[in-house]
């Protein structure tokens, strides 16, 4: 028999130390885990402390009842550290190098806080990260240049900071990149092109910085086969697109706005590929093509703000995956591709402010759900095809165009709609009932076209903003508009509308704007107006009303503007009228009697009460009847006293003349430089400085008018004096300036025609400004010196303020961007902004200007100059100055002409920056910021842009502040209604997080107490 088997003795011996053996090892694992923790959890208990504690740390305390793994910032893997996601803390401090005692740790997040200092050297130890975020924060300096240290890292972010100089070659040698975030920075170099040679590059963003040196787009970029994301917007970008881009297999998003890219979209780039493959499978099956065969993934083209010419490409039409096409404010000519309107997934498609012509392809919205159409300011004729077929449409620009025919049904049932503009176009018919209604519409721009029918009983609660002026629209303005409780403009100007203003359009408590002029509106005014306690316009001339003027008017808090001509009122003017803080009035053309009230008796009223033969006013009224004559004249007593006062003035004018004369005539011999061909002789000039001449002063001297002919033709002179002789080197400094001046050509700049000097004196002689200097026009408390002057309407209305911007705004630009060297002015300001007779801008007063080495490049001044409320920060403590000094300059500019304030308030610590910065930190609305003599919600879009566009250029930090060139990109764009503060982050003039977050550095560090304005 076999023997029975058994176990060997030490297989029963070693099968129980095996199992003591793995508890032994599961100890040691975990004694060795929990020491890990516990130095781990030391490691973030001083990371909190060395960053002071903030209150977003609060909670990371030691406790026994769970582990760090737990709080939200923090990510494990198998028991230690992997990911840190700090971002949005407050953070101010810089990173300690022991932050890499989390030896585990691969992923690091610290965006959206203030750490300051240079790149983290100290990360380099960390030898297991493969993502760091650092953006959004306050590093300086250069990019290490031995940054491939970090060998392993994929993801890099660094955007949003102030790095600086080149972007060093180093980066190019992280092969294992797979993220590279550069964008919105202060580089003032290059890029290596060698970034275009990363094998797994999938996202490159670069974009937003201009002070990147001019380039065109490399030739081996479109090596990238793995590159999905793809923006070097605003990065001075030259020349042409190359056709390789169409290599780029893998491209989702292509983002070249805001450079200088000229010459035509290449029709190829994104055509089909592999055409020969394509060809065999088309032969060899049957059936319907696959999508997935066509061209490109590309899902977004932005091509916007160049100089891009000729025809935008059939190909387009190919690109299956596009959802946003954006090419506007280009020189696009040409149709629009029929192929654009049949894409499957198109949703946003921009091409306003370019020259298209022809039709409008019918299929666009029938085969994609279409969110935003815009095609503002072309030469497209036709009808407007039936966009809303997907109901999904939310905002609608075809403004001025050619468009007619009758308004699609499909724009009726578009429940989603929110904004409509289809002013200036030729549509007639009917407004589609449904679209009146259209539960979320908020703007409906119809004016300047050939509509017809009357206004609905029904309309949509939501709106706020109607303009439907200069159409045929007929009928009775129903009761029913009382719905319309947030409605703040309603303008129905030059209509056919018939019967009394309802008063139930009295009912809306937000209304600031009501134009009912060049109608057909008859009956007595509405007398019950105690709603209307926003209303700043109210335009109702050129209708039949009849009756008087109620008493009402004069309580109506706000009400600026009032016009009331061209109808037929009778009886007194209401005394309650001399109430308001009228800026325009009008009452002309009516059957009124009595007298004017005293109060109205003002300057820029004068023609206010014209044909009205009832009426009379006194002797400063003489353009009406004479009320009293006799109670007019000047006590004996006074005028004696007058003709003294008179008498001394001349004399003491006479001694100065004579003084000054004697001066000249003393000095050595005049010398004259000419500019431009002259139409006056020296003597013309010198004879003629006279006091009675004078029409302002500053420190440097007086300025005189000096008439040349008897026709009318005026220079204007400024006299610079100086008590001893200018030594050599300020003679010369000053004879370079005088000339680089003279020899610059613009329309927005003073023209300077020539220069008289001697020993002690200098004339420098301009072209004479009518209207004067902008702060005349804009402070009340400097109008007085202009009654005696050159305007009968004193008041400047926001069309003229904003043609002022933009004409400001275009001097600046080419002093900055096309005078070779560039020139900075440095003292930019209200009083060095000159207006003609049609208000045309100029800027003027060079005395401070400098002319710098290379564009963008710093300049060291020996001292401050400027004016207080107007100095850019870092001007006033570095003396390091560039253009921006002027972009922030010319920002106060824009603040003052939106909000009428002075830049430097009577409280000696607010400046209009900081109050302006404050109305905004605090939410307070735009709207409560603007001037009360511009308020009308008539431009209430244009005026909250320029505000916005105000703020952006006062940022603390210059790199945040825009170009001249965007400025006026800016301002010649700020009237489309579709531009607004969203629009204006799409092409980071990024203010909208700014209002966000309040930590941003860009706002004061608190609400209640902010930096004193520079007064140097």
């Amino acid at each position: 028999m076999p023997r029975p088997t058994s176990s060997p003795p030490h297989i029963h011996f070693f099968f129980p130390f095996r199992i003591s053996c793995l508890v032994f090892l599961s100890f040691l694992s975990h004694v060795a885990e929990s020491q890990i923790q516990d130095q781990e959890l030391q490691v973030l208990l001083q990371l909190r402390q060395s960053w002071r504690d903030p209150s977003s740390l609060a909670h990371w305390v030691a406790s026994n009842s769970s582990s760090h793994c737990t709080w939200p910032e923090i990510t494990c893997q198998g028991g230690s550290i992997a990911k840190l996601k700090l971002d949005n803390l407050n953070i101010n401090y810089s990173i300690p190098s022991f932050i890499c005692g989390l030896k585990n740790l691969t992923k690091l997040d610290v965006s959206y806080n203030n750490i300051p200092g240079e790149f983290p050297r100290a990360l380099y130890n960390c030898s297991k990260l493969v993502y760091l975020d650092l953006s959004q924060n306050y590093f300086e300096g250069p990019i290490p240049s031995d940054i491939d240290r970090m060998a392993d890292l994929q993801v890099l972010i660094l955007a949003a900071n102030s790095f600086s100089f080149d972007v060093p070659t180093s980066i190019a040698r992280l092969r294992r990149l797979r993220i590279l975030h550069l964008y919105q920075s202060e580089y003032n170099g290059t890029y290596p092109e060698e970034i275009f040679g990363l094998p797994d590059l999938e996202e490159l963003r670069l974009e937003h910085n201009d002070k990147f040196l001019p380039s065109q787009l490399p030739q081996n970029f479109t090596a990238l086969k793995k590159l999905r994301f793809f923006s070097m917007a605003r990065t001075n970008l030259f020349g042409g697109i190359p056709e390789t881009v169409g290599d780029m297999e893998a491209l989702e998003h292509l983002n070249l706005a805001m450079n200088l890219l000229i010459g035509e979209i290449p029709g190829s780039i994104f055509a089909l590929r592999n055409l020969s493959e394509l060809y065999v499978y088309m032969t060899n099956v049957s059936g319907s093509i696959p999508q997935a065969v066509s061209a490109t993934k590309l899902t977004v083209i932005e091509l916007s703000f160049n100089n891009l010419t000729g025809n935008i490409p059939e190909d387009f039409g190919k690109l299956k995956n596009l959802s946003s096409l954006d090419l506007q404010f280009n020189q696009l000519s040409g149709r629009i591709p029929e192929g654009i309107g049949c894409l499957p997934s198109l949703s946003n498609v921009r091409l306003s402010y370019n020259n298209l012509w022809g039709t409008i392809p019918p299929d666009f919205g029938k085969f994609s759900a279409l969110r935003l159409f815009e095609v503002a300011i072309n030469n497209l004729t036709g009808a407007l095809p039936e966009l809303c077929h997907g109901g999904t449409l939310l905002g609608l620009a075809a403004v001025d165009n050619n468009l007619d025919g009758e308004l699609p049904e499909s724009l009726g049932n578009c429940s989603d709609l929110s904004i409509v503009l289809l002013n200036n176009n030729g549509f007639t018919g009917n407004v589609p009932g449904g679209l009146w209604m259209s539960p979320n519409l908020r703007t409906l721009i119809l004016s300047g076209n050939r509509l017809t029918g009357e206004l609905p009983e029904e309309l949509s609660p939501n709106l706020t903003l109607i303009r439907m002026s200069n159409n045929r629209f007929s009928g009775k303005i129903p009761g029913t508009v009382s719905s319309l409780r947030n409605l703040v403009l309603f303008d129905a100007s030059n209509n056919l509308l018939t019967g009394m203003v309802p008063t139930e359009l009295t009912e809306l408590p937000f209304l600031r704007s009501l134009l009912l002029d060049q109608n057909e509106l008859s009956g007595n005014l509405p007398t019950a107006m105690g709603s209307w306690k926003s209303l700043a316009t109210l335009n109702l001339s050129h209708n039949q009303f009849t009756g008087p003027i109620p008493t009402d008017f004069g309580f109506l808090p706000v009400l600026v503007q009032l016009d009331l001509s061209e109808n037929q009122l009778s009886g007194l003017i209401p005394p309650e009228i001399s109430l308001l803080k009228l800026v325009y009035l009008n009452l002309s053309s009516n059957r009124l009697r009595g007298r004017v009230p005293h109060e109205l008796e003002k300057a820029p009223f004068e023609a206010s009460f014209l044909n009205n033969p009832g009426l009379c006013a006194s002797n400063s009224f003489t353009r009406l009847n004479v009320c009293n004559s006799q109670s007019h004249r000047l006590p004996r007593n006074l005028a004696l006293i007058l003709i003294l006062a008179i008498s001394t003035a001349i004399f003491v004018s006479l001694a100065a003349v004579f003084t000054v004369r004697a001066s000249i005539s003393g000095a050595s011999t005049w010398k004259l430089t000419a500019f431009q061909r002259l139409n006056f002789t020296r003597s013309n000039i010198l004879s003629e400085l006279k006091d009675e001449n004078v029409i302002g002063s500053g420190a440097s001297g007086k300025v005189y008018r000096i008439m040349l002919n008897p026709s009318g033709d005026a220079v204007a002179v400024k006299r610079i004096s100086n008590n001893q002789k200018l030594d050599e080197n300020l003679e010369k400094q000053f004879s370079a300036e005088v000339e680089m001046l003279g020899n610059v050509r613009h329309v927005n700049i003073i023209k300077l025609s020539c220069c008289i000097s001697c020993e002690n004196y200098k004339l420098l002689v301009y072209e004479y400004m009518e209207n004067r200097s902008l702060d005349h026009w804009l402070h009340k408390t400097k109008r007085l010196s202009l009654i005696l002057g050159v305007a009968n309407n004193m008041i400047l209305d926001w069309p003229k303020r904003l043609q002022i911007a933009r004409g400001a705004a275009r001097g600046l630009c080419y002093m900055h961007h096309d005078c070779l060297p560039p020139i900075i002015h440095r003292d930019v300001k209200s009083n060095n902004i000159l207006l003609d007779s049609e208000f045309n801008a100029k800027i003027a007063d060079f005395g401070l200007a400098r002319m710098l080495a290379h564009q963008g490049e710093a300049v060291t001044l020996t001292g401050i100059a400027g004016s207080a409320g107007y100095l850019a920060p870092e001007y006033a403590h570095t003396t390091k100055v560039n253009e921006k000094i002027d972009v922030y300059s010319f920002g106060v500019v824009l603040l003052e002409l939106t909000t009428g304030k002075e830049a430097m308030g009577e409280e000696e610590d607010m400046c209009l920056v900081d109050w302006a910065w404050r109305h905004i930190l605090d939410g307070k609305a735009i709207s409560d910021a603007i001037d009360e003599e511009i308020n009308n919600d008539s431009f209430l879009a244009e005026i909250s842009n320029v505000f916005m566009l105000g703020i952006f250029c006062t940022m603390k930090r210059p790199s945040k502040r825009p170009l001249m060139k965007e400025v006026v990109q800016v301002l010649l764009k700020c009237s489309d209604p579709l531009y607004d503060i969203e629009q204006t982050s799409r092409h980071n003039l990024d203010v909208a997080p700014l209002l966000a977050n309040p930590r941003h550095e860009e706002m004061p560090q608190s609400a209640h107490r902010l930096p004193r304005c520079n007064t140097f």
